[in-house]
This record gives C-alpha cells, structure tokens and sequence, in this order.
C-alpha cells in the first residue's frame, strides 16, 4: 500500500527548541546594617555600650529577630519608674553577679553615657557583695577600674 501525501500542505517547518529565560541572579544578601540599622546600632552602643558580635550579625542573618529584639530593648532600657541610669547601674550588678565578663565590660562602657560615675558603680558593686558574695564584688570591680579608669 503506498503512502499518499497531502496535496497542497507543505510540511511542518522544525521550530527551534525555546531558549530558556535568563537565570534570574539572586540579589547579594546586604547587611541590614546599611542606613537604619546602622544608626540602630549606634543608637544602642551608646545606651548600652559595646554591642556584642553576635548582635550585630542579627542584621544580616536573622534581621527580624534583631527587629524584635530591639524593640524589646528600646522598652526595657526607656525611662519609666527607674531610671536609665539606674537600670544601668541594676544592669552592671547583675553581669558582675553572674561573672559574666563580656556583659561586665559592655555595661560599663555605656554607663558614663547614661550619667553613671565611678563611685555609683562601686556602690552598685557593694550591693552585689552583700548578695552575691566576694567573688562577685571583686570580679566586678576589677572590671571596673579597667574600664572605667
């Protein structure tokens, strides 16, 4: 039997394979750091003192939770029955009572920035002896003369 061929039609042209649309480049991941965060950054540096690194890398790998946390910061750090400084202070004690050296340090550098002095400091850290016993007391005031010469 033979084969006819359809009169008239030429056959179908072979079409091209479709080109694949361009690869979409992913943007580069930005610190959050840029502008506002940035100015957040200073902003709790100068309340608190030294902002620890791993804070800082909040902004770009979790910038969300660093947006929670600041808000949670921005309501306990605010003035309210106590002080800044007070809470400064109260913050200090804590950190020494705990012997956490790095907490130590960090509210300590911020506390000239809220009015603390020297010897309110010291008062603070009587109050943590008289709690937390001697190795708190001394743990906090040698960090204490170190940052606060």
């Amino acid at each position: 039997m033979a084969v006819k061929k359809p009169v008239g039609k030429k056959p179908a042209a072979k079409k091209a394979p479709a080109k694949k649309p361009a690869a979409k480049k992913m943007p580069v991941k930005k610190p959050a750091v840029a502008a506002g965060k940035a100015k957040t950054l200073a902003g709790l540096e100068k309340k608190i003192g030294k902002v620890p690194k791993f804070f800082r890398d909040l902004t770009i790998k979790e910038p969300e939770m660093f947006n929670l946390v600041m808000k949670f910061e921005d309501h306990i750090w605010s003035d309210g029955k106590l002080s800044k400084k007070t809470k400064k202070l109260i913050a200090i004690a804590v950190a020494a009572a705990l012997r956490d050296q790095h907490a130590v340090r960090a509210q300590l550098a911020g506390a000239k920035n809220v009015g603390c002095t020297k010897a309110e400091v010291e008062e603070a850290l009587r109050v943590t002896f008289l709690l937390s016993g001697m190795p708190a007391y001394v743990y906090g005031r040698a960090q204490l003369d170190d940052v606060m010469k």
